[in-house]
């Protein structure tokens, strides 16, 4: 055979030997290498006689580009037409043959590594459509290009052998496997030894494509586990929808509780921990109370704590109390009102009790014998008063107390005691003989005026006791001063009595203050001697002993007035100005 017609991929070799598997491998690689840019050489056509040895063989040239010819209609499978023959059925099963008629390109395209399945007829229709007949030179028979589809081989694409004039174009083929070209002129045995090979050879490689990618079957039980899955899928977002809804309610609602008021607790579920002592103010209400018991965090809402007292129908007394950190309502109510008075040590000391009295009330709630109480009375200084004070007169601070069960005398005396010195270390008065004067001050106060003049009276007295003055010459002339010294309780007074000097707390006859305290001030009594209203008057009198209206004078003539007012009420009160 010449060279020109020696195409090695057509699977002979020179001397019509056809090659092994082996060498038929190595030429596919080679050419997937060289990307299928090389047209090979087709081989002699059939009755074209071979050219000499001594002529040269002719090279391929390139194809020239074709005009993108028109879509072609979907081509019919032949009946076979005498006198042509008929193509016979393959042995091995193969693709369908689809006729096209592509553009020629330049240079092919590389061949992707895999590509989608595409619908596959079935293998065992193999059909070699007919040739139309047509003049050519040489007489030979054109060969359409034939488009060979493979499942799962989209770019499988086998051109056969073009015939244009003497020149036979190579035979492309894109799988790399090369065909022999179909024409009448062929035996049947050739054509058949050429399917052999092919097979052969599109077999092993089949094989292992068809190993790789396999045609996926659509069956009810795989839409089943789709729709399924879809249903899953919508579920769990609705869940996730649904999660995150309800996380924006409570996170909103967790900003909105504070607005709206909605986190305050109202009351502590009780019973409490530990001990907090409260100090309840002579003339304080349960608003204030309710106040000081939030800030010590005994009860949670003062509101509430007041609503619960005016349920109970309880009534507030000075003195102090002791309570528990985050107590209930009702049991915080319940200390007040003296509900638990069995549990503990209970007694109350009004302001203006003279000392007496005092200890006769302590005894009374503690069992306290009285003779132990006068025995603290006349050694006032173990408890810390002024070197001045003979007794305890004046220092034992008036409210409402709760001890425990067996505190001793001096326990009690003690915390009275400390209750008044704190006061007017809080008012600024340190100096322990200032500090005597002040009690003085503050007892006359309390004895003397409204609570709500207590400012008026203390500035008053101040003024009496100026070197300067000259309307009273530094006489205090209080009526309670007289009754203290008397030992009685009277609003009237002898002229006898006023003229008494040798009362040392007459203070119509001795000027300047009296021997000492008359009875125990209370807290706001304590505050205006400490910080005295100032004022030009000399002369007050409480013309309603009811509601402790008190008038203030700078003359005597004035106060004599006001003193007229004061018989009036007494007359018209009988029994009450003794």
């Amino acid at each position: 055979m010449s060279p020109v017609n020696n195409d090695p991929s057509s699977g002979t070799a020179g001397g019509g030997m056809p090659l092994t598997r082996k060498e038929l491998r190595a030429r596919e690689r080679f050419l997937a290498t060289q990307n299928q840019n090389v047209v090979p050489v087709p081989e002699a056509t059939p009755g074209e006689a071979a050219p000499s040895a001594d002529v040269e063989p002719e090279l391929p040239r390139p194809i020239p580009a074709v005009p993108k010819p028109i879509a072609a209609p979907e081509p019919v499978a032949a009946q076979p037409v005498a006198p042509e023959p008929v193509a016979p059925e393959p042995v091995a099963p193969e693709p369908v043959q689809t006729v096209v008629t592509p553009p020629v390109p330049e240079a092919l395209p590389p061949v992707p590594e895999a590509a989608p399945a595409i619908a596959t007829p079935s293998p065992s229709e193999h059909v070699d459509p007919a040739l139309p007949e047509e003049e050519h030179h040489n007489d030979a028979l054109p060969v359409p290009a034939v488009a060979h589809v493979y499942a799962g081989h989209a770019n499988e694409v086998h051109h056969y052998g073009v015939h244009e004039g003497s020149v036979h174009e190579g035979s492309v083929h894109v799988d790399d496997h090369a065909f022999a070209e179909h024409a009448p002129e062929y035996d049947y045995e050739a054509h058949e030894g050429h399917m052999e090979l092919h097979d052969d050879l599109h077999g092993e490689v089949h094989d292992e494509h068809h190993h790789l990618i396999a045609p996926v079957e659509v069956t009810a039980s795989s839409k089943a586990a789709a729709k399924k899955a879809r249903r899953r899928r919508r579920v769990l977002a609705l869940l996730i929808t649904l999660g995150v809804f309800v996380a924006a309610i409570a996170i909103g609602a967790q900003f909105l509780k504070p607005l709206l008021g909605m986190d305050k607790v109202t009351d502590y579920p009780g019973p409490g921990t530990g001990s907090v002592s409260i100090t309840v103010p002579e003339g304080a209400g349960p608003k204030a109370v309710a106040t000081a018991l939030v800030e010590n965090h005994v009860v949670a809402d003062a509101d509430s704590f007041v609503k619960e007292f005016v349920t109970e129908g309880g009534e507030l007394s000075p003195g102090e109390f002791t309570f528990r950190t985050e107590m209930k309502n009702s049991d915080a109510v319940a200390v007040l009102v003296n509900k638990d008075a069995s549990k503990v040590i209970y007694f109350a000391l009004s302001a203006g009790l003279r000392i007496t009295e005092s200890l006769e009330a302590i005894s009374k709630g503690s069992g306290i014998p009285m003779a132990q109480l006068n025995g603290f009375n006349q050694a006032p200084g173990q408890f810390g008063v002024p070197a001045k004070a003979k007794n305890l007169e004046g220092f034992l601070a008036p409210g409402e107390y709760r001890f425990p069960l067996g505190t001793s005398g001096k326990d009690i005396i003690q915390k009275l005691v400390s209750s008044t010195l704190d006061e007017l270390k809080a008012q600024g008065i340190t100096d322990p003989a200032k500090q005597y004067d002040t009690v003085t001050i503050a007892s006359i106060v309390q004895a003397e005026g409204g609570q709500a003049d207590y400012g008026n009276v203390a500035g008053a007295i101040y003024n009496r006791l100026k070197p300067n003055n000259t309307e009273t010459n530094g006489l205090i002339q209080s009526d309670a001063t007289v009754t203290y010294g008397l030992g009685k309780k009277s609003f009237h007074l002898t002229d006898e009595e006023k003229a008494d000097k040798s009362n040392t707390y007459n203070t119509y006859a001795n000027p300047g203050l009296p021997a000492g305290p008359i009875g125990s001030p209370g807290k706001t009594a304590i505050d205006a001697a400490a910080k005295p209203t100032q004022n030009d008057y000399l002369y007050w009198v409480t013309i309603n002993l009811d509601t402790k209206e008190t008038k203030f004078s700078k003359t005597l003539a004035e106060h004599s007035t006001y003193v007229e007012q004061y018989n009036a009420w007494c007359q018209a009160n009988a029994g009450r100005c003794v």
